[in-house]
C-alpha cells in the first residue's frame, strides 16, 4: 500500500527538496497533487480530492530524516 508513491518520492527527493523546500507534498501515483506549508494543511486539502489510503504526504527535506523515525526505550533485555 502506498509502495508506488514512496517509491516515487525516494528516485526524485533531490528534485522534489529543491522545488518544495520544507514543504508537504500529497503524492499519487507518480505525481505530486497538493503542497501545503503544514501536514495538517495537506492532510485537508488531499481528503477533499482523494481516498483516504490513496495518497501519500510527505515533508520534502533532504535525507532520511524526512522518511525515517526512531524510538527509543528505557526497556532492556
Amino acid at each position: 500500500m502506498l509502495e508506488r508513491e514512496f517509491e516515487y518520492f525516494l528516485k526524485n527527493q533531490d528534485e522534489l527538496v529543491s522545488r518544495y523546500p520544507g514543504k508537504f507534498i500529497v503524492i499519487v501515483g507518480d505525481d505530486v497533487k497538493e503542497v501545503a506549508d503544514t501536514e495538517e494543511r495537506a492532510y485537508r486539502e488531499a481528503i477533499k480530492r482523494f481516498e483516504p489510503g490513496t495518497f501519500l504526504i510527505q515533508e520534502c527535506v533532504p535525507g532520511r530524516e524526512s522518511y525515517t523515525q526512531v524510538f527509543n526505550s528505557r526497556v532492556t533485555f
